[in-house]
């Protein structure tokens, strides 16, 4: 998809239908829409920087056990470790640097894998 912000909301949504179809539940469904809208908007705000010439590439995949999202950029890369805690007393009133939080939160596992060619890419499962 486009490295536009507008991209957000249908990607979002064609996660969570992907999901129900897998046969998770609508509260399941509604944590993968938000931690999806998170992801993409890191790769395409963080990531892309809002290029037009980059990319933004979701895959979805759905087994017994679980769903598995992974969502790349072509950004510079990312270190998650250097992401101020947002819930620490300083960051409370930000607002922003939540979305790493949110994803952590709404899916059972969530990890940030540098790509060799350049990017990032985010792995989140989220058992069934």
């Amino acid at each position: 998809m486009p490295s536009h912000i507008e991209a957000v909301a249908d990607a979002a949504a064609a996660a969570a239908d992907f999901a129900r179809n897998c046969g998770l539940a609508d509260e399941a469904a509604f944590g993968i829409d938000m931690a999806v809208r998170e992801a993409i908007t890191n790769a395409i705000v963080h990531g892309n920087k809002e290029d037009d010439t980059k990319q933004v590439e979701m895959t979805l995949n759905c087994s017994s056990q679980a769903v598995e999202i992974e969502v790349s950029d072509q950004g510079a890369g990312f270190d998650p470790v250097a992401v101020p805690d947002p819930t620490a007393a300083e960051n409370l009133m930000k607002t922003s640097g939540r979305g790493n939080f949110l994803m952590r939160s709404f899916m059972d596992e969530v990890e940030w894998v540098s790509r060799p060619e350049g990017g990032t890419i985010v792995r989140m499962v989220k058992r069934v």
